[in-house]
């Protein structure tokens, strides 16, 4: 397995993410994941640093780790604009990004911004015409496409980008009716999101049934998902830690019951489980406080104790 850590940019200066993220690089991380909203969602008067903006610094100020977005919002970037844009990330970062997208999942940051939102199946719609036309620039110096949402009349896309066959896509969500199905067309990586673990064995085989229907092999689908981490050096620490991650992450959609609360021995054996149910990847979900010494703890403690590893880096 893969892993990487989800640290939302909730921040007022860049040097605390920088931190963070040579501590990912260093001790070994595959990948590390901001959010893009526009502010933290709830939080308009919080400070919050812009993805794609902090996603080039973290990558121009690091060698080996690998960044990105869960997800991109469509919305934000014309998908031409965004090609271009991650086209030329991938060569600046010389191949280390991951590329995620979604539909947009707050109503309130695009009315306040006078952003087009829609009901779910327009957003979804936009949505793949979106993937059409990335996947397209990825894979050709000229692109044309016409749809209900988007025309592209001969785009060129040169130089291409660094990664092939592309940059990896990622896709989150849980949706049977329109985010499987793209999911099934367009992903390398299929991300399950925190509230959707519970359900992760219906839902594979959903994914997988769409995979069959359009003619995919299931197979070339690698599967991730989201999950708390937050452990405790020993079983003497473990309330505590426990306590403070119910603080943190106890709403429901989190679901902290599946996530990864424990001490070292008690999370490697629960990532065996998963591993074993077909996950290649997890993106642990951290406190901005307590990820430097979690991430440090986990490569010193936990993943040694995985079958075939050294440390948490990946492919």
């Amino acid at each position: 397995m893969e892993f990487g850590v989800y640290v939302p940019q909730i921040v007022s200066e860049f040097a605390p993410l920088l931190d963070i993220a040579r501590t990912a690089e260093r001790t070994g991380f595959a990948n590390l994941w901001l959010f893009d909203h526009l502010w933290s969602p709830g939080l308009p008067g919080h400070p919050c640093l812009e993805a794609w903006t902090t996603a080039t610094a973290l990558l121009t100020a690091t060698s080996t780790l690998r960044v990105g977005a869960l997800v991109l919002c469509n919305n934000f970037r014309h998908p031409v604009v965004l090609g271009r844009m991650a086209t030329t990330l991938d060569i600046v970062s010389g191949g280390r990004l991951e590329f995620g997208l979604g539909s947009g999942s707050i109503r309130e940051e695009h009315t306040r911004a006078g952003l087009a939102w829609g009901a779910a199946a327009e957003r979804a719609g936009r949505l793949g015409e979106a993937l059409e036309i990335i996947t397209s620039m990825f894979a050709h110096e000229r692109t044309t496409f016409a749809g209900a949402h988007y025309r592209v009349d001969d785009i060129a896309n040169v130089p291409g980008p660094v990664q092939r066959p592309r940059p990896p896509i990622h896709i989150g969500g849980t949706g049977p009716k329109y985010t499987l199905p793209l999911v099934a067309r367009y992903a390398d990586v299929w991300n399950i999101p925190t509230y959707g673990l519970p359900d992760r064995q219906r839902l594979s085989g959903l994914l997988d049934a769409e995979c069959e229907r359009i003619g995919r092999d299931p197979a070339t689908l690698r599967r991730s998902h989201q999950a708390v981490l937050a452990l405790a050096a020993d079983e003497e620490e473990l309330p505590e830690v426990r306590a403070r991650a119910g603080r943190h992450f106890g709403a429901a959609a989190f679901a902290l019951d599946e996530g990864y609360v424990g001490t070292p021995s008690m999370v490697a054996d629960r990532l065996a489980e998963r591993a074993a149910q077909g996950f290649d990847a997890v993106v642990f979900m951290v406190g901005a406080k307590q990820a430097a010494a979690t991430m440090e703890l986990f490569a010193a403690e936990v993943a040694p104790r995985l079958p075939g590893r050294a440390g948490p880096g990946g492919r």
